[in-house]
């Protein structure tokens, strides 16, 4: 067996602060939905990981929280999450923002990667926003920034380049056997993904600080495959009274859309009915709380 048809496997670190577009660009690479998407930064709270299996290699994508400086417990818990995640990764995914020119805050991130060391990768995303002509001043600035780092351009919106991002990555995985089961995309259970999916509808159908003072926990999870049904009950946390009035909506409103919106992602998802029942819930300060914090899997 050559060296070009020897299998690779290796986990793929992605880290870059917030709102570059990761979790866009590890569902696009994966495949498969594996993180929740929203305009709103911080929307990753934990490391998920997205699986990609193929016949020449796996590659195991941890996605992480946005790097970003916020002195509240919520927010450190997340930061310090994404760093560990970052020394983990057999390969270092960076991700940038495509502009006229780099970022302070990408700066700031691809220094901080450079001192990991891993084979490192760095994506410029977004380029469906700029032409390729205005990137140019801003490549130059990555190559300096980032001198031992592959650069690769893509557009994890449109799929750009994306192929050519993929193989960078492969080429500088280790050889070896696959790591997981190869029918799996994500380490993410049935149960977890309902609680982000609800999530992901509450933060894209609420404004203000809701989003970030707000969880969602699922207490009950329960299959019916004789009825190819399953029943969901999860509870909507926020921090004010005020915040539940508004989740809630006038006359309910709020709450069904939100509920609505996640019951048929989940039925294309699960490929089944879903029951899906949404309840809301005041508890001040849960973000500040440690224990709680750890109860929903934040900064995990």
């Amino acid at each position: 067996m050559n060296a070009e048809s020897r299998h690779r496997c290796g986990f793929v670190a992605v880290g870059g602060r917030s709102n570059v577009g990761k979790s866009t660009l590890v569902n696009r690479l994966v495949g498969h939905k594996v993180a929740i998407v929203t305009p709103k930064p911080q929307t990753t709270r934990r490391r998920l990981l997205g699986i990609l299996s193929g016949p020449d290699a796996q590659v195991v994508f941890i996605d992480t929280p946005g790097i970003h400086e916020n002195p509240r417990l919520i927010n450190r818990r997340m930061v310090e999450a994404a760093r560990r995640a970052l020394a983990e990764g057999d390969v270092l995914l960076g991700v940038v923002e495509a502009g006229s020119e780099l970022d302070r805050r990408d700066r700031a991130f691809i220094a901080e990667m450079n001192t990991i060391a891993r084979p490192r990768v760095l994506a410029v995303n977004k380029i469906d926003l700029l032409g390729r002509e205005r990137m140019l001043p801003m490549l130059e600035q990555c190559r300096e920034a980032a001198p031992d780092a592959e650069i690769v351009p893509v557009s994890a919106l449109t799929g750009e380049n994306a192929a050519e991002l993929l193989r960078t990555i492969k080429n500088l995985l280790p050889e070896g056997p696959s790591l997981m089961p190869e029918d799996e995309y994500t380490d993410q259970s049935e149960r977890m993904l309902a609680g982000e999916i609800i999530r992901e509808k509450l933060f894209l159908k609420v404004h203000e600080e809701i989003p970030f003072t707000s969880a969602v926990r699922v207490e009950q999870f329960v299959e019916e495959p004789e009825r190819r049904l399953i029943r969901i009950s999860a509870v909507i946390v926020v921090e004010r009274d005020s915040h539940k009035a508004i989740v809630i909506g006038a006359g309910g409103r709020m709450i069904k859309e939100i509920g609505t919106a996640a019951r048929l992602e989940l039925e294309e998802i699960l490929g089944c009915k879903v029951f899906l029942e949404l309840h809301v819930k005041v508890d001040p300060h849960w973000t500040r709380n440690l224990r709680k914090l750890e109860e929903m899997g934040i900064g995990t």
